[in-house]
């Protein structure tokens, strides 16, 4: 196919800001996490799918299966829908204890909404 560009699973984008490696990144609708890092305006890898775990809304309980979103204002993903964007799904269930801050999440690639 003379059109094929790509599988997708690592996208590279120009960094909006300052990235680590390991660090969530929402451009746009397009999210996943840095490959390495990159300072404003330079190359960025960003994976698009797997599965990672990512700094979650303390005191919140999550289900397997459940729909996980990325909260722009506190920089962690959420179940709380809100005006936060679709980021992928709960892949092990956790509890809902302030210290439990860390949520295992499969990414979906790109946010629908």
């Amino acid at each position: 196919m003379k059109n094929f560009i790509g599988v997708g699973n690592r996208v590279t984008l120009t960094a909006a800001a300052v990235t680590t490696s390991g660090q969530p990144v929402l451009i746009g609708s397009l999210f996943g996490i840095a490959e390495s890092a990159a300072a404003i305006g330079e190359p960025l890898v960003v994976v698009m799918n797997g599965i990672y775990d990512l700094t979650k809304t303390a005191s919140q309980a999550w289900t397997v299966g459940q729909l996980i979103y990325w909260d722009v204002a506190t920089s962690r993903v959420t179940n709380v829908v809100a005006t936060n964007k679709l980021v992928g799904v709960a892949v092990l269930a956790v509890g809902a204890g302030a210290g439990e801050t860390i949520g295992r999440v499969r990414l979906t690639a790109a946010s629908a909404n």
